[in-house]
């Protein structure tokens, strides 16, 4: 077992005289199933084609597009695990310091927007070969789409990089149809018919060819969604509604010129036969050799030790992408898979009996959330746990659970931690508490991790969240769990600021709720309008596409970065600032109750306007106890 090919001589010593694709990521090359390029480039390989591996290459020049010679079939380029945009810069537009997944965590070693940046410089190496683009950044970006960075509706990532076919969601089965179709003979611009794909095409009399109107949803056309935001808004919901694999249509998006985007409904989730085939293929485990001088990649620290038990998500939170790239139909690998996994974890010599995490993207839904969705799909007009648990819902631990017993009685293995997101509304729908007390005693270390986001009701029913009664129930039990086991363990909450929908009575609200429950969020995350997400489609529109109500939203730097500050209002650099917000609230009262000891000492208007710098708040001294 070694690493795929990273130059031309480890081409030649394979014997090959070139290989069939080359995979450009934006990321440095790692060999593990929590890597995008290794998921697909394994899965390649071990269906007989030949695979060489382009990691951050220099976007200069073309050169680097041309180390391997002419591929066979063509280029695979995605921006790496993560949106380039996102992991170059912060909500306020700030250039980040580093990129862990780069060689020693320094940044610089790929370009903003990396995807159209490949994808041009290997069509001008080569413009014969095909380009077929996916991963995060691609997938979010098929359509017309809301940039954060430009401050505008950008056309679809496949047009603007010039590529030849887009893959989005988990691409392994749509890459695997592609990969055969290249191979026999046929042209990249007729590939048009195989599900999670987006190719562009020619209108025949202002119609798709080929394609009975039954079987299309033709979305606003882009010059229409571009400037008005109340089309871009139906274009989402549309988009939204057809996210099912079982029942999907065929959405085409108009550009000028008869030139248009179609997108085919998505494939349906790899079964777990297909997912235990995929994670159990032949990773090396481990960052490239040539990063070894430079530190090795920080990324691959976290999960090194982790197993990914599942894919898909139901929670249907508004300001994830998980909807619109995994999916919210939940499949699971099997025990045994996941056991086996385990077992040679234990074997590494690196390893040092802890098991980082079992999970996905929520680490308590293990298999669909109702025998209907196997068939079905997930449905268009209800989600499955907003704004309560469906009737229909499956809640049920027991197979985590058993997966969980089964690695921990591993010889070798310690302890094995959850780090992956808990659904705390779902497991206290569980009937059975087994699950909250093996969590508490066997897989936390003194604080657990929970998403609560927000307090104030209107702001979580537009992130599609529970009520906030939901999570004070949930810390109960947590509380009297740990209790009953003698152990001093604590809630961490996680928290959005600035989210649509969030004034800053809102923002009081929540520090109100703090206050009251003595909580200290880790991290506060102030909403951050990536592309595929609900509450993006909100913030760029004022208008949520579900539902057709106007939604207030907080744009202004000077609101959010009080918004943020009264969610963190125990930080001593934050008390101008919180002071600032209750007077711009109309709510100087409550400095006392929430700075106990200190009192105010000059009147503060009651009304200002957020981010005034003319607006003196009045002087606060502390006063003895």
């Amino acid at each position: 077992m070694s690493f795929l090919p990273v130059n031309y001589e480890e081409v030649k010593e394979r014997g090959w005289g070139a290989p069939d694709f080359v995979f450009v990521s934006g990321d440095a090359y790692v060999d593990h199933p929590s890597f995008g390029t290794a998921l697909i480039s394994r899965l390649l390989e071990s269906r007989g084609y030949k695979v060489a591996i382009l990691a951050q290459p220099d976007w200069k020049s073309e050169k680097d597009f041309k180390r391997f010679g002419r591929p066979r079939l063509g280029f695979l380029i995605t921006a790496g695990n993560v949106d380039s945009m996102v992991n170059h810069y912060t909500v306020f537009r700030r250039r980040r310091s580093n990129d862990s997944y780069s060689p020693g965590g320094r940044p610089g070693r790929r370009p903003d927007r990396a995807s159209i940046v490949y994808s041009r410089l290997a069509k001008a190496a080569w413009p014969d070969v095909p380009v077929v683009l996916g991963g995060l950044e691609a997938s979010l970006r098929r359509l017309g789409h809301y940039d954060y960075w430009d401050g505008r509706v950008r056309p679809s990532i496949l047009l603007d990089a010039e590529a030849d076919l887009l893959v989005y969601g988990m691409g392994e089965r749509a890459l695997i149809e592609i990969a055969e179709a290249l191979a026999g003979g046929i042209q990249a611009a007729d590939i048009a018919w195989i599900p999670g794909t987006a190719c562009r095409i020619r209108l025949e009399a202002g119609r798709p060819p080929g394609l009975p109107d039954d079987y299309v949803v033709r979305l606003p056309a882009f010059r229409t969604i571009e400037s008005d935001p109340a089309a871009y808004a139906k274009s989402f919901r549309l988009q939204y509604q057809n996210q099912n694999w079982a029942g999907g249509k065929t959405l085409i998006e108009e550009y000028d010129d008869d030139l248009a985007v179609q997108v085919n409904p998505p494939q349906p989730p790899l079964a777990t036969i297909d997912l235990d085939d995929l994670y159990e293929l032949p990773y090396m485990r481990a960052a490239h050799p040539q990063y070894d001088e430079a530190g090795g990649v920080p990324a691959l620290i976290e999960v090194l030790f982790s197993i990914t038990a599942h894919r898909g998500c139901f929670g249907g939170c508004a300001f994830c992408a998980l909807t619109f790239h995994q999916g919210r139909d939940v499949r699971g690998r099997s025990r045994e898979s996941i056991v086996r996994e385990a077992r040679r974890m234990t074997e590494d010599p690196r390893f040092k009996g802890y098991i980082h995490d079992i999970g996905g993207p929520t680490a308590n839904f293990h298999r669909p959330a109702c025998p209907k969705q196997e068939e079905r799909g997930s449905c268009v007009d209800r989600d499955c746990l907003f704004p309560r648990p469906c009737p229909n819902l499956d809640i049920s631990h027991r197979e985590y659970l058993e997966i969980l017993r089964e690695v921990r009685a591993l010889p070798g293995v310690k302890k094995v931690f959850i780090r992956s997101g808990i659904r705390f509304d779902y497991l206290i729908a569980d009937s059975d508490t087994t699950f909250l007390n093996e969590l508490c005693r066997h897989h936390i270390s003194g604080l657990l991790k929970v998403a609560p986001e927000h307090a104030a009701p209107s702001v979580l029913r537009r992130m599609r969240k529970p009520e906030i009664e939901v999570f004070k129930e949930f810390s109960r039990r947590y509380r009297a769990a740990n209790q009953k086991l003698s152990k001093k363990q604590y809630l961490i909450p996680y928290l959005i600021s600035s989210h649509p929908g969030s004034t800053l009575d809102q923002a009081v609200e929540l520090a109100l709720f703090q206050k009251e429950h003595n909580l200290s969020p880790e991290q506060v995350q102030d909403f951050y309008p990536t592309p595929g997400t609900l509450s993006t489609c909100m913030y760029h529109s004022g208008i949520d596409p579900l539902t057709g109500e106007a939604v207030f939203v907080p744009k202004k730097l000077s609101e959010k970065r009080l918004q943020r500050a009264m969610l963190q209002l125990n930080k001593a650099a934050n008390r101008r600032s919180v002071r600032q917000a209750l007077g711009a609230a109309g709510r100087s009262d409550l400095i006392a109750k929430l700075f106990p000891g200190e009192r105010k000492v000059l009147h503060e208007p009651d009304r200002k306007t957020a981010g005034d710098r003319k607006a003196k708040p009045g002087r606060i001294r502390k006063r003895s106890r």
